[in-house]
């Protein structure tokens, strides 16, 4: 998401309705998976200041870190069956294989969707479907991100902002948001659902850190700044994931030479470390 968007994120969140919070037994239950050690409790926070979550998608500050700590794991934990792993780095999610990517409509999952390098979305209102789960997958802290607890995520430490519930003004349907962030590999996942509160937990709990494999980090096509766009800065960010980077150029009239045009495999796809992506710029006149 992009600072672009935060107009249209403050006015749909002015629009929905506190409604309170979720069932706590449901939320904790979530954060007991049994890789998980919770290192400490933080102190709640209050509602004001949480992250500006809507239809899917967050707001980040600042760009991609160039760091890429060896995780303590040893190896990747098994995958649970039916489901496929998208991530960052060395930071991963286990989705259902059926989900779909990037299924948005105005920022807003019209069905059970992973999100990652979606774009910039147009400016307009859609109500949120019921029965919908989502899960947004970005490098960076999110803007307005408050830690109400930190935890271990095989081994490493990772922050947990505390499930939130409001109501879709359009169409009155409530949606539940709750996000991590690992520290450490720079990278946040934020899950929402408007079936339960529940959904959120069971989202997050399938988090996980992959030593073996490295996640294709998504480019800042839309960044303001075009050194954040560029090619050259992308393949720094796959070198520093222990990606191998190619980069080939393409005559592409109204974009700025150097910039992103497109990445192979797909940001999210995991790989075998020092695997290739093939990096697609444009190319100087």
């Amino acid at each position: 998401m992009i600072e672009s968007k935060l107009t249209e994120l403050l006015e749909r969140a002015g629009e929905r309705t506190n409604v309170g919070p979720p069932p706590i037994d449901a939320i904790r239950a979530g954060a007991a998976r049994r890789r998980r050690r919770r290192a400490a409790a933080l102190s709640a926070v209050g509602m004001a200041a949480a992250a500006v979550a809507v239809g899917g998608t967050m707001l980040l500050a600042g760009g991609p870190s160039f760091t890429n700590p060896a995780p303590p794991a040893a190896s990747t934990p098994p995958v649970p069956a039916a489901t496929r792993l998208v991530g960052i780095g060395h930071a991963s999610v286990a989705v259902p294989e059926q989900w779909a990517r990037n299924q948005l409509l105005c920022g807003t999952p019209q069905k059970d969707t992973v999100i990652i390098d979606a774009g910039a979305q147009g400016l307009c209102k859609t109500p949120y479907p019921s029965g919908v789960e989502s899960v947004l997958v970005r490098s960076g802290k999110p803007i307005g991100f408050q830690a109400d607890e930190a935890f271990q995520i095989d081994g490493v430490r990772a922050e947990r902002q505390r499930t939130r519930c409001m109501v879709d003004s359009l169409n009155r349907v409530t949606v539940c948001s709750g996000a991590v962030f690992i520290p450490s590999l720079d990278v946040a996942f934020q899950a929402e659902s408007s079936t339960n509160a529940g959904e959120v937990g069971r989202i997050l709990e399938r988090i996980t850190i992959v030593p073996d494999k490295v996640g294709v980090p998504e480019p800042q096509f839309n960044a303001p700044n075009q050194a954040v766009r560029s090619g050259e800065q992308y393949a720094e960010w796959l070198t520093a994931l222990g990606l191998k980077p190619n980069i080939q150029a393409k005559n592409s009239p109204g974009h700025t030479p150097g910039d992103t045009l497109a990445v192979s495999p797909s940001p999210g796809t995991m790989l075998t470390p020092g695997a290739t992506v093939t990096v697609t710029v444009v190319a100087q006149p």
